[in-house]
Formats: C-alpha cells, sequence, structure tokens
C-alpha cells in the first residue's frame, strides 16, 4: 500500500536540490505550469515550489495554487520513482479553476512518467 504523505522527506529544501533540477532538466509546460525533472539516487520522489508573484499577485492566489500542487502530487509520488521535481506556476494559473489545474498537473505527472520509463 502506498503512503499518501508529503513530509519533510518528500521536500525539496534547499537552494542546492532546487540548482540541481534547474540546470539539465527535463521539462513539461502547458497553460499553467512549467514542471521541471532531473533524476536523482533517491528511491522517492521530491517536490519544490516556485510560484512567482509576477505570475500570481495574491498571496491567496499563491497558497491555493501551492496547495494544489502539493495535494496532487501526493497523489501520484508513488508512481513518480527517484525524481526530483519543481513546478512553477505561469501566468493564467491564478484564474484558473480548481479543477483545471488538478487535471494539468495530472497530465504533467503522467508525462514525467512515459519520460522516466523511456530513460529506464
Amino acid at each position: 500500500m502506498p503512503q499518501f504523505a508529503f513530509g519533510k522527506r518528500q521536500r525539496l529544501l534547499n537552494g542546492s536540490d532546487f540548482k540541481r533540477v534547474f540546470t539539465r532538466a527535463e521539462r513539461s509546460s502547458d497553460r499553467y505550469f512549467t514542471v521541471l525533472m532531473r533524476t536523482s539516487d533517491l528511491d522517492h520522489a521530491r517536490l519544490g515550489l516556485a510560484i512567482a508573484k509576477k505570475q500570481a499577485r495574491r498571496a491567496v492566489d499563491r497558497n491555493r495554487i501551492k496547495r494544489i500542487v502539493r495535494e496532487s502530487f501526493r497523489h501520484h509520488q508513488h508512481r513518480l520513482d527517484a525524481m526530483d521535481i519543481v513546478v512553477l506556476a505561469r501566468r493564467d494559473t491564478a484564474a484558473a479553476t480548481n479543477e483545471d489545474l488538478f487535471n494539468s498537473l495530472r497530465h504533467h505527472w503522467k508525462r514525467l512518467m512515459k519520460k522516466q520509463a523511456s530513460a529506464q
């Protein structure tokens, strides 16, 4: 039975982790998000968020986006083995519905799983 927690173990915690992903990352983009992925030597996936004030002006919007990304990742992390992921919001993200954002993220996770399967 997979664990659906999102604890410290599943997070990118420091700048060097983020920097590692930003250099030579696989990229998946759509209207709402840009998702960067890089394989890691750990046995589990980790998530980092970069939700810029320029893309979502109000703090309430940025926090809603972060909650949605974390929740979506939490449900898909057991299929995303050994990768570090950074999610960046795009301009249309703040105005989108929660359903649109969840659907967008679901497509990104599927793309990352395909890239991961083809790399193995």
